[in-house]
């Protein structure tokens, strides 16, 4: 049987992106609002397995939806360009069980899903495994983000610029953006 998702972002190419995504791998798509509130009727009407929230939205934000979800048997899974901390402990706490950092990646976001629907019970320990995914990504944007301040400054490049120097650097040496951003903000970049 198919694994029924709500999607709610209030950013419409995103939920195009989940949409085509989701169904592309057998998921049936049984609702989608750009409002918090809007999402929070759809839940509660088809009562899916899943629904992708968008930490920020109109109505209510999603933390406020899984938090009125928590217990109903829907999992829910946040979405977030956002980088603060204390939001992890508000989702934990509103029975969040797992965060997608956008941009993602269907190649990050369906192995992600589908341990969250497998009948192994994998959504209980996906919270404190995803915490750390986050924080670290959540870290390694803060870290490219200086890197590339420190280059537009030092070499006068606007950002998509500094952000190809960082990128093409990396695939060079084969190591992480991250790497090479460090080695910018030690001065050590020769790139």
């Amino acid at each position: 049987m198919d694994k029924r998702v709500v999607i709610a972002d209030d950013e419409s190419i995103i939920r195009l992106d989940l949409k085509e995504i989701l169904e592309g791998d057998g998921y049936l798509i049984v609702g989608e609002a750009a409002r918090g509130d809007d999402a929070l009727a759809m839940v509660r009407e088809f009562q899916p397995d899943l629904a992708l929230l968008d930490v920020k939205m109109p109505g209510m934000d999603g933390i406020e939806v899984a938090r009125e979800l928590k217990g109903s048997g829907t999992m829910v899974v946040l979405l977030t360009a956002f980088s603060q901390r204390s939001l992890i402990e508000s989702a934990r706490d509103a029975g969040v069980v797992a965060y997608l950092v956008k941009p993602f990646r269907s190649s990050e976001l369906l192995p992600k899903l589908a341990a969250l629907v497998s009948p192994s019970g994998a959504a209980a320990r996906s919270v404190a495994e995803t915490a750390h995914v986050v924080d670290d990504k959540i870290e390694t944007r803060e870290i490219v983000q200086r890197a590339k301040e420190m280059l537009m400054e030092q070499r006068g490049l606007d950002e998509p610029a500094a952000f190809e120097v960082i990128q093409q650097s990396a695939m060079r040496g084969r190591t992480r953006m991250r790497d090479v951003a460090q080695l910018i903000l030690k001065g050590e970049f020769v790139g």
